[in-house]
């Protein structure tokens, strides 16, 4: 490449041809001088120059085409990012709309589809892009940019627009982590230094996972925005606007039902949890919003919901917990009768937890008597060793939190599940004597309209036959409990 004297007289007659990129692709990678070897006279003109030097791209894909060019081109946007990081007085008025053109070109691109068309993120290794050793320089640049002591917000935000942000945003579709990685640190600087952008980002993202959840159901980079996203909650205004309750009743809790949930999970139950210790008031909204949502098939899921539950769990207020107490401990009673240990195990973990275990103990009353039948039975039939050990000690637990509770409980139960047993019996027996007919008619007729049984068309068939014919709707007899013991009394009474 010649001497250093040398280089700066080409150097000095490169600057003053001025040419445009396009004609200078060749002469520029021959004549500029390292930054930190430029006179400080011509410093800003070195820079604006190899910022257009940069703005030149090449093909990756062909590994042997190019070398040299894409060798001179990593040195200067090594300079750049080396330049812009240690120097000051290097980000003047007229570099800005160079700097956010140099970006421009090198970034935003239409990405290519998946080469894996049933690509799995959890199973499948990522398609990594192949321009990366220029990509993350430029995205090095552009962060010690935004981060520079030079940074203008104010020059900036001519150049960094809504045109700008929205193109930055349809690049989180990437399926490159690394790229999504400087995209979330970049566009969370962003959001913090133009104030201006801050609604109109907010919205965009909230298009994005509206588009997610109802049409798509794929986007790569959900996990990173709901990262950002958890920064931004966290520095939220009190009160909270409408806007923000929106966003998080009509998006962030309808993200539950994504396939892709444990992709991204752990995030989303960290925004959830920011909002809940932002405003206690949404803690209702949240735990209805989950049980609404609850999985009914898939145990991976389930798992993940009772985890976020004792994450909100952790942070409730007791006021707030009385709300929603009854529901919620009807949804962790299901868990636990779960015949999938996982899910089972999991629920049966709160316990273990010392603040929810206070709470319980405050709402003893409430709660118990929602989950005894359950533990009672499933600690009976519950095929897995380890759950019968765990609602062994949930149920020892209550016992010292309320014995006389603990004790009517035990024998109501037992003696509801007796007149369960007569009254199953008594109705599939083939000797029913014929007066009972008129009273077993109207019982059933009681009972659909109560809802527990299933409404069937009957024709006129025996008692017994008719009976057989109805299903109950519960497994236990915690939800017709005090019918049971009138309807085996009536019965045996000889009504």
């Amino acid at each position: 490449l010649g001497t250093p004297s040398h280089l700066a007289m080409q150097h000095r007659l490169f600057l003053s041809l001025n040419l445009p990129v396009s004609l200078t692709f060749s002469l520029s990678f021959l004549v500029l001088l390292n930054l930190a070897d430029a006179p400080v006279a011509e410093l800003h003109d070195l820079f604006c120059k190899k910022l257009q030097q940069c703005c030149v791209l090449f093909d990756f894909l062909d590994c042997v085409a190019d070398l040299k060019g894409k060798e001179i081109k990593r040195a200067a946007l090594n300079e750049l990012v080396e330049s812009v990081a240690t120097s000051r007085g290097v980000l003047i008025e007229p570099l800005y709309p160079e700097a956010i053109k140099m970006i421009s070109v090198n970034i935003f691109r239409t990405l290519p589809p998946s080469e894996n068309p049933e690509f799995d993120p959890e199973e499948d290794e990522p398609t990594l892009e192949a321009s990366w050793p220029h990509l993350q320089l430029v995205y090095e640049f552009f962060l010690r940019f935004l981060e520079s002591p030079d940074f203008q917000p104010s020059m900036a935000k001519r150049y960094v627009d809504q045109k700008f942000v929205l193109q930055l945003l349809e690049l989180f579709d990437s399926e490159d982590p690394r790229e999504r990685e400087y995209l979330k640190t970049i566009l969370h600087r962003v959001y913090g230094k133009l104030l201006g952008l801050r609604a109109y980002i907010r919205k965009q993202i909230n298009n994005i996972f509206l588009r997610f959840i109802y049409e798509t159901e794929h986007f790569n980079g959900v996990a990173e925005l709901l990262e950002i996203l958890g920064s931004i909650i966290n520095g939220f205004a009190l009160p909270l606007k409408a806007e923000h309750k929106q966003f998080l009743v009509r998006v962030l809790i309808p993200l539950h039902t994504a396939k892709s949930l444990s992709i991204f999970h752990a995030q989303l139950a960290y925004c959830v949890v920011q909002f809940m210790e932002k405003d206690a008031t949404v803690t209702e909204y949240i735990i209805r919003g989950l049980l609404k949502y609850w999985p009914k098939t898939c145990t991976q899921k389930e798992v993940m919901f009772l985890g976020e539950i004792e994450e909100i769990l952790d942070v409730i207020e007791p006021s707030q917990f009385i709300r929603v107490q009854e529901p919620l401990f009807k949804q962790i009673a299901a868990c636990i009768s779960s015949p999938h240990f996982q899910v089972a195990e999991r629920a049966l973990y709160f316990w273990n937890n010392e603040y929810i275990l206070s709470l319980i103990e405050e709402n003893c009353q409430v709660i118990l008597p929602l989950v005894f039948a359950t533990l009672y039975r499933v600690s009976k039939e519950h095929w897995n060793q380890t759950i019968v050990s765990l609602i062994y000690n949930v149920l020892k637990t209550f016992m010292e939190m309320n014995s006389k509770l603990f004790d009517d409980l035990t024998a109501s139960y037992k003696v509801e599940k007796q007149n369960m047993y007569r009254l199953g019996h008594l109705l599939n027996t083939d000797h029913i004597m014929i007066p009972l007919f008129h009273y077993c008619f109207k019982l059933k007729i009681l009972l659909e309209n109560k809802g527990l049984v299933q409404q069937h068309k009957y024709p006129s068939k025996s008692v017994p036959s008719l009976w057989r014919s109805t299903v109950l709707k519960t497994n236990s007899g915690d939800k017709c409990s005090n019918s049971c013991c009138s309807i085996t009394h009536k019965l045996h009474g000889g009504i």
